[in-house]
């Protein structure tokens, strides 16, 4: 599958991962998609509970060599939560 935009957060840590792929996501037009990678294990949960919340569609999840590869398709009516 194709993707528009990637974010490698390679590295990162828990919350890290998922504020780079909102911060990406909220500039992407609505039906862009996302790539994004990680290394974090804690990402398996906060990526898939944060598309949920946004409203955005998890497309696939690939795990390669040590990284979880994930597709995002942003939501049409997608909330991005602003940052407090």
């Amino acid at each position: 599958m194709d993707w528009t935009e990637e974010v490698d957060a390679s590295g990162l840590i828990c919350p890290l991962p998922v504020l780079r792929a909102r911060k990406r996501l909220s500039a992407m037009a609505p039906g862009s998609v996302l790539r994004l990678v990680t290394t974090d294990p804690a990402a398996v949960i906060d990526v898939p509970h944060f598309c949920a919340e946004a409203g955005h569609d998890l497309l696939a999840e690939t795990a390669q060599g040590g990284a979880h590869i994930w597709l995002i398709r942003r939501g049409q009516g997608a909330q991005i939560p602003k940052p407090e």
